[in-house]
């Protein structure tokens, strides 16, 4: 009986012991946009963005470490032409009723004064996950004017080759397959 109620204590423990090391924070899926730019037949760049997001974060700016959660909803899709929203979606693309998520889940890292300045991880899209490192471009972290809890932001970069996720739609064309990938994002400190 005695182990039983310390196994339950550590199982109820364990989450606290785990972020006392690191503030644990939620994104803000209002102020979090990843867009992505991609070739158009060699002659222009078409951009898009991601209107629904979602993850979570912990960082420890003191120890220079951290882990990052995303899950992007596929179906959020937004170039600015709904025709080729719908084409994206559909299964000559993203496939969004086999596929509608894609996420990233990454460690921080190369911090500089307190600031993570890459993100090392993997990207899984379309059934496929491969290595992915997000270059941070800034990170800064403020007290939240009105929800007084520590707010922070990043601006991340990257860019893939899709066809490597199945997605070559276009390559037989002479679509180029690099994707830019840019992520804005803001994260709120959990109470």
């Amino acid at each position: 009986m005695h182990r039983t109620y310390l196994l339950l204590a550590a199982l109820i423990l364990a989450p606290a012991v785990a972020l006392a090391g690191g503030t644990a924070y939620t994104l803000d899926p209002a102020h979090t946009f990843p867009s992505f730019e991609a070739d158009h037949l060699g002659i222009s760049v078409w951009r898009g963005k991601m209107d629904a997001s979602k993850g979570s974060a912990v960082v420890d700016r003191a120890a220079g470490t951290g882990t990052v959660e995303v899950a992007i909803d596929l179906r959020s899709v937004d170039f600015g032409l709904e025709d080729l929203n719908k084409w994206a979606r559909g299964d000559q693309f993203f496939d969004v009723d086999h596929f509608p998520t894609a996420t990233y889940q990454g460690t921080l890292t190369d911090f500089v004064n307190g600031s993570p300045t890459r993100v090392t991880g993997k990207l899984t899209l379309h059934g496929a996950t491969h290595p992915l490192d997000l270059k941070l471009n800034s990170f800064r972290c403020i007290p939240h004017p009105m929800l007084k809890r520590e707010y922070c932001g990043a601006d991340a970069y990257a860019v893939f080759d899709r066809s490597d996720y199945g997605l070559a739609a276009g390559k037989d064309w002479g679509f180029k397959m690099d994707v830019t990938l840019r992520i804005q994002v803001e994260a709120l400190a959990d109470p």
